[in-house]
């Protein structure tokens, strides 16, 4: 397999996942609020579990990506992650024919989501690190970036897709979801290789001692990096900051603002078109930026993630202050610009200083720093939105971000 299949894989492969993830994830909190009724605790323990299950399995299967196969390690990812997303979207079929209270829907949706979090562990650092070894490190900047520019351009197909679905009925965008990672399973078991990645040596003889020995080697190589150790505690507070806004931003249009009239559009519609139009600037934006700015450079990565997260802060808490429609959608679409460019930064940025024995494992161990993020500040946002207003949970979501934006500052200065 030659430098620009191994590309086209890797775009196929995040072109499904975002398609995937936009058809289901669009009109997914209108799905958890209105046909399977949970609360805004309830949407925050659901993210709760999910990242109690990564930061349980997220070291795990990282050792497993460093010491078996990148490839393996992909695809298992891809099947399980079907198999939840089927099972999310199944969820009225179950609850109907099953009626006692401990099988409620929330009790099925914590079932998927645990199932759901072994999968992105299977998923977490090893598409990442097959690529960075299968191209060189050199190449892998440029590739995040056109890789998160396919993305959007992939959301914005899923976004017209979800609510057309959604519009029939909320579970279908699920059920559609969870077969496209079933079909780019298939599709990585055809056409994905791996000709550069080296197994332990010790693997062969005792399985067990080479995970063991690849895990202590991914924890020494973080320890003894005081950039890798800067950037695990970043990945705690933006996981503690995310968590809150991912799971309430939506409940937090439908219960503090109200939707214009216009005609007879529905919420469903409504955030169909918040998410197309922002996405759709995000693509512009980010095509602006890597053409403005050498996004090799570490230099520009790191003001990039500096200024960027500084500016998170400020429009994150415009967002959840604002006590108009329009001017709350427009910090909703400046935050994705921001995600757009930070996140390619980001990813780049960590590879360049990984090696390629460990870079599956430590790229766990950064995931399971931003799942601990989440697993710690996700309840108590969640008990603060329930108790006083979402809008509370949403400022003090914003202020879990201030200690990244310092870090990076102090990195800047160094």
């Amino acid at each position: 397999m030659n430098h620009l299949e191994t590309k086209h894989v890797y775009y196929t492969m995040h072109v499904i996942i975002s398609l995937a993830s936009a058809i289901m994830f669009t009109t997914y909190a209108i799905y958890y609020i209105e046909e399977l009724g949970l609360n805004p605790l309830q949407l925050i323990l659901i993210g709760t579990a999910l990242e109690l299950t990564v930061i349980l399995f997220e070291s795990v299967t990282g050792v497993v990506a460093d010491t078996y196969s990148r490839r393996i390690s992909i695809i298992i990812a891809t099947f399980v992650l079907g198999v939840a997303f089927i099972l999310e979207g199944s969820i009225p079929f179950f609850t109907s024919i099953v009626t006692t209270g401990f099988l409620s829907a929330f009790a099925f949706l914590l079932v998927a989501e645990c199932i759901r979090g072994i999968g992105e562990t299977f998923l977490s650092g090893a598409d990442q690190a097959w690529l960075t070894d299968e191209v060189g490190e050199a190449a892998v900047p440029k590739i995040f970036v056109r890789t998160n520019q396919l993305r959007l351009i992939a959301s914005l197909v899923g976004i017209v897709i979800s609510v057309a679905l959604a519009s029939i009925a909320l579970n279908f965008p699920f059920i559609i979801g969870g077969a496209l990672y079933i079909l780019l399973g298939v599709f990585l078991c055809i056409y994905m290789k791996e000709k550069k990645f080296i197994r332990v040596d010790a693997e062969s003889k005792n399985p067990l001692k080479a995970m063991i020995s690849t895990f202590k080697i991914g924890i020494s190589f973080v320890k003894n990096k005081p950039i890798l150790l800067m950037l695990l505690i970043v990945t705690v507070f933006t996981g503690a900051t995310s968590e809150g806004f991912d799971r309430l931003w939506e409940a937090h249009l439908l219960q503090a603002l109200e939707f214009p009239q216009i005609g007879s559009l529905e919420p469903v519609v409504w955030f169909g078109i918040i998410q197309f139009i922002g996405t759709l600037i995000s693509i512009i934006v980010m095509e602006w930026y890597q053409r403005k700015f050498d996004v090799n450079k570490p230099k520009v990565i790191r003001h990039s993630l500096f200024y960027f997260t500084a500016a998170q802060v400020v429009v994150m808490l415009l967002f959840a202050v604002s006590t108009n429609f329009y001017g709350t959608i427009i910090c909703f679409w400046a935050l994705g610009i921001i995600g757009s460019i930070t996140a390619p930064m980001y990813q780049a940025w960590l590879n360049q200083l990984l090696e390629s024995k460990s870079r599956a494992t430590v790229l766990s161990i950064m995931g399971q720093g931003n799942a601990v993020g989440q697993g710690l500040g996700g309840p108590f946002v969640g008990v603060i939105a329930t108790r006083y207003t979402i809008r509370a949970a949403l400022v003090l979501g914003t202020i879990l971000l201030l200690p990244a934006v310092v870090l990076y500052r102090n990195v800047m200065k160094k």
